[in-house]
């Protein structure tokens, strides 16, 4: 689920206020408190999952900040964003076989991918996903500002 497009990932956030200042220069991204809120039932397969967002700040046009997903599966339709996962684990699984094809910066890339701490991947805008998380995720992304 993309940290910066909207949909389920842009339905819960906690202001930079709560993770530091705006333009953050320092944040402990790990230990920063989020505010979850549940994900529309229409978009949610298995469990009862959670988001929470953190918007931290910009620059040379690229926003970034903390997005954090509890257990469940739930869909999404895919903003341009790269992010590496912090803690947890999970699956992001694209739906759309031509989204993986068309997605594949460098070689062939899988349908599902594994998330797990150091896991950095590359999300494209309009791709359709289902994230399967197993052990509460916690990424940091970037994406391009608005």
């Amino acid at each position: 689920m993309s940290g910066a497009g909207a949909g389920a990932s842009g339905d819960a956030t906690a202001g930079a206020d709560s993770a530091g200042s705006a333009d953050a220069r320092h944040v402990d991204a790990l230990r920063t408190p989020l505010e979850h809120t549940p994900l529309p039932a229409a978009e949610v397969d298995a469990g009862a999952p959670t988001t929470a967002l953190a918007e931290l700040g910009s620059f040379a046009g690229l926003d970034y900040g903390i997005w954090e997903m509890t257990t469940g599966t739930a869909r999404d339709v895919e903003a341009d964003e790269l992010f590496v996962v912090l803690a947890g684990r999970g699956t992001v699984e694209f739906l759309d076989a031509a989204d993986v094809a068309a997605s594949a910066d460098v070689g062939a890339v899988p349908r599902i991918l594994s998330l797990e701490p150091g896991s950095l991947v590359r999300l494209h805008a309009g791709e359709r996903t289902r994230w399967t998380i197993t052990e509460p995720l916690r990424k940091v992304w970037l994406a391009p500002g608005e």
